[in-house]
């Protein structure tokens, strides 16, 4: 069993968290097709260096016997144990927009104080909106955009985008929780459930992150700049067309997919995938954006934002 104790410390010396900016949470755990929320996560702390504001306690909240971590063996001796992390942060998009950035493992224990916790910090922070992800397998082909399933308190992106709206019963994670728990406390809430082709869901699938990041981006108007991804989804794909090419069952199950995916949005009135080929900014496009962006900021807002 857990220990009993705080579930979070707030790190010495972090930075005062402006009101007013998206809440962005990424948990990784029970679903995760295609490894779509990992990879956002590791898109997050590697290139956009986000500030600790508040590290959760593993001894409270992480099962280390059911998720163990990694520890390296060298030769005689024990090196680099990679401790799990929960982190509430402050980070800044491609553009230098601020935002919250909640990202990590999904609790173990203690849910309902976890979200209580994270709900009484949105709060006091006073965010904008809240936006989550996760990613689930679906009988859909890889050849066509990701969709989703779109959930929360915001109706104007389940609308516009949610692509499948099915009434069942699911085994909840903790982000289903917090959805809850903050459509309670009346935040904007939304929550993208990513439909991952099925037989790529056991892989590293880069367009399943990209799908993600690109939810994110509709929801809270950041901006992500996902080059490097997209590279690795060309070559991806080109491995997944050779193998498809190269078995005639792989080739018959494609074309039936591809012919109920486009029967079923034919007949849809509901919302449209989000991502299509081409719609992503550039990094060329990004920066002169990035150049626009700082053109239009008012004298001293560097200073500003130096000491927020």
């Amino acid at each position: 069993m857990p220990l009993s104790g705080p579930l979070y410390a707030r790190a010495a010396g972090s930075p005062p968290v402006p009101a007013g900016l998206p809440l962005v949470i990424a948990l990784t755990g029970f679903t995760d097709a295609g490894g779509a929320v990992s990879r956002i996560v590791e898109y997050f702390r590697g290139e956009l260096d986000p500030t600790t504001v508040v590290a959760f306690d593993n001894d409270v909240l992480f099962d280390y016997r059911a998720r163990r971590p990694i520890v390296t063996f060298d030769e005689d001796h024990l090196t680099d144990y990679r401790a799990p992390r929960l982190e509430l942060s402050l980070a800044h998009d491609s553009l230098g927009q601020p935002f919250v950035l909640l990202a990590g493992y999904e609790p173990d224990f203690a849910w309902e104080a976890f979200a209580e916790t994270v709900v009484g910090l949105a709060e006091g922070m006073q965010v904008a909106s809240i936006t989550w992800v996760h990613a689930i397998p679906m009988p859909v082909p890889h050849t066509r955009p990701i969709g989703a399933t779109v959930s929360g308190t915001r109706s104007e992106l389940t609308a516009a985008h949610s692509v499948w709206q099915p009434r069942t019963q699911i085994p909840a994670t903790a982000g289903h929780l917090l959805e809850l728990r903050l459509a309670e406390a009346d935040a904007r809430v939304a929550g993208f459930a990513l439909l991952v082709p099925h037989y790529l869901g056991e892989t590293e699938y880069p367009a399943a992150a990209i799908a993600g990041l690109d939810s994110l981006s509709v929801a809270t108007g950041l901006v992500f700049d996902s080059d490097t991804l997209r590279n690795e989804n060309r070559d991806y794909l080109e491995k997944v067309a050779d193998q498809v090419s190269g078995s005639e069952e792989l080739t018959t199950m494609l074309h039936t997919l591809e012919e109920r995916y486009d029967s079923y949005m034919a007949g849809s009135a509901l919302g449209q995938p989000i991502i299509h080929t081409g719609d992503l900014p550039s990094a060329d496009e990004l920066a002169a954006e990035l150049e626009r962006f700082l053109a239009s900021r008012p004298p001293g807002d560097d200073d500003k934002r130096g000491r927020s």
